[in-house]
């Protein structure tokens, strides 16, 4: 008898009552999302992790060793799923993550490494699939496609090609094909895309999408077809609208600094399209965002909070999640045959999870953990990736100018979006000072440079900035640089932007903030330079010094840190910098920073 036929016995068994459940979880409201009601007085059988029974008495479920849960009353709801996020932006380890988010009510991630790709390929890859089997929740994980994200215009720690999709696609653990960056080599038919999008299809797994651009004409038809089946890049209604129509599911994100529910569910409130073909998903989430405001549960009380049902909203990270990855028959609803993830949850609309139970397990109650997580050693290859050829002087960051002293020139500079993952390329007029320009605090105009840390080559590129609001000499450094990881520094003062490099080199990667040449606020991510080896909670309070020095900078961004991280992202419009120079990513093309 095979596993999978002991486990159906065992099902069929115990819904008859010959054999008795593990768990019984007595007189709860059942929040049925596949049929959209909510039925009171359900009982839930549970046996070897999966559902057996759903009904209105599981009395005769009830051996003298099943362990008896009562519900009083409260909601039995799935277990939540995001749909699409990289833990390397929560900065800790797939381990810790799960810390952070299970007593949250968080059943079930779909991540997609590919943070971590950059920096190691293929192994950092199997890397985080290994550690993501061991976890006591369901840990997905998409291959990552774009290594680098858009060659010849950056530079990564390593790349990854059709090859290895074909392989990662046979690997226990992969559901997918992780976002497809590289949206012009869609449409303009690169066959490197094409063949990794092909290896995927024929492995029967799911295409994840990423299109950014604002042109929903031919550009975006050409993308579709290609074969990506979401996207979560949408930022106003009729990008979700297109995506649906087209046959896609809209992912709409609320992550740490990305808020594009708030009008993409218009869609839905407004225009009444099917709520079935939206997903809800974070993306990106902030240790601090995680520790102290919530995950997939925030997501919910966001969206509720925009308009939808709680019903609505529940199905958007639930069964709608688990259909679009193809997993339906295991988990994403209460019902016979799946994993028993549930949440007991006094109130929808103010949602808490009381009790959270994943894989048949209780994991949480009232906030607190109850289980052991398992104990993950990282080697020493992924602790060691940051390499500058030498220490970093005040020099290094000057942006040189041919103009004459005195004489003014235009500049193409960055310009920050808040709550936004895209930049608005502005050009402003700057001045020559014996030859270079310098940051102004009176124009919110900063410095940003690109330091190269993958092979020591000693190159920084040098631009400049605009929206962070510092109003004082400092400097912010991060190994954090979707997806290049780099290491990117924004400053007023070149002095400062040296220092907080040379912090970072010394510490293995992370973030600091360094204010008149004092470090002001650090957090130190050891492993790849973008995740840290310390819990959830310590990293969240490191993170927080992070956001705390940034506001002693003079920003009232939010999620400064965040924003900043995505500078270096030539795949999102309309201007981002890289190791190789400013890219105007609205024609694909280097772009000088100043016209002299």
């Amino acid at each position: 008898m095979t596993s999978s036929t002991k486990l159906t016995a065992s099902l069929v068994d115990v819904a008859m009552g010959r054999k008795p459940a593990d768990l019984v979880i007595l007189k709860g409201k059942w929040v049925s999302v596949q049929s959209g009601e909510i039925v009171p007085n359900t009982d839930i059988a549970i046996v070897d992790g999966h559902i057996a029974y759903v009904g209105d008495d599981a009395k005769h479920t009830i051996g003298k060793k099943t362990k008896v849960i009562e519900a009083k009353g409260r909601y039995l709801v799935p277990g939540l799923l995001d749909g699409h996020m990289h833990v390397e932006s929560g900065m800790v380890t797939v381990t810790e993550f799960v810390r952070a988010v299970a007593v949250r009510g968080t059943t079930g991630m779909f991540i997609d490494p590919h943070e971590i790709a950059n920096v190691f390929g293929l192994k950092g890859v199997k890397l985080m699939v290994d550690e993501a089997a061991k976890q006591p929740i369901h840990v997905w994980v998409q291959m990552p496609s774009c290594v680098p994200s858009a060659p010849g215009l950056e530079t990564t720690g390593a790349s990854i090609g059709a090859k290895e999709v074909a392989e990662a696609m046979t690997w226990k653990g992969i559901i997918g094909l992780g976002e497809v960056m590289n949206f012009p080599g869609v449409f303009m038919s690169d066959k490197k895309m094409l063949d990794e999008m092909s290896a995927t299809h024929a492995a029967g797994k799911t295409i994840g999408g990423h299109y950014p651009a604002l042109d929903l004409g031919l550009p975006f038809h050409g993308y579709v077809a290609g074969g990506a089946e979401d996207d979560h890049e949408g930022t106003r209604a009729e990008d979700a609208i297109a995506r649906v129509r087209q046959g896609m599911k809209a992912m709409l994100r609320y992550g740490s600094s990305w808020h594009d529910v708030a009008v993409q569910v218009k869609a839905i409130t407004e225009k009444k399209l099917d709520s079935r073909r939206f997903i809800l998903c974070t993306d990106d989430s902030h240790a601090q965002t995680l520790s102290r405001e919530g995950h997939m549960d925030r997501v919910l009380k966001h969206a509720i909070e925009q308009g939808l049902d709680p019903m609505t909203a529940l199905q958007m990270m639930t069964i709608n999640t688990a259909e679009h990855f193809g997993l339906t028959k295991e988990m994403g609803m209460i019902a016979p045959g799946r994993w028993a993830d549930v949440l007991l949850v006094e109130d929808l609309m103010k949602f808490k999870a009381d009790l959270v139970i994943a894989k048949g397990q209780v994991v949480a109650e009232n906030g607190e953990l109850q289980i052991e997580l398992p104990v993950v050693k990282h080697p020493k290859w992924a602790r060691q990736s940051v390499h500058v050829k030498r220490q970093l002087r005040a020099e290094d960051f000057i942006l040189r100018t041919r103009a004459r002293n005195g004489e003014e020139v235009n500049a193409h500079v960055i310009g920050v979006i808040e709550n936004q993952a895209p930049t608005k390329h502005l050009q402003m007029k700057v001045k020559s000072e014996n030859g270079e320009i310098k940051p102004d605090l009176s124009r919110d105009l900063a410095k940003i440079a690109i330091v190269e840390r993958h092979r020591g080559t000693g190159k920084i590129t040098v631009g400049l900035a605009s929206g962070f609001e510092c109003t004082r000499k400092c400097a912010v450094a991060s190994t954090v640089v979707h997806d290049s990881q780099q290491m990117i520094v924004v400053g007023t003062s070149d002095e400062d932007m040296a220092i907080a490099a040379n912090e970072l080199a010394k510490c293995g990667g992370g973030q600091v903030v360094v204010i008149e040449g004092n470090v002001a606020g650090k957090v130190e991510l050891q492993i790849a330079g973008l995740m840290s080896t310390e819990r959830a909670d310590v990293v969240a309070d490191k993170a927080a010094s992070v956001l705390q020095a940034f506001t002693m900078c003079g920003s009232e961004l939010n999620n400064p840190n965040m924003q900043l991280s995505l500078l270096g992202l030539v795949v999102i419009p309309e201007l981002r910098i890289s190791d190789k120079g400013l890219v105007d990513v609205t024609n694909f093309d280097f772009i000088s920073v100043l016209d002299d």
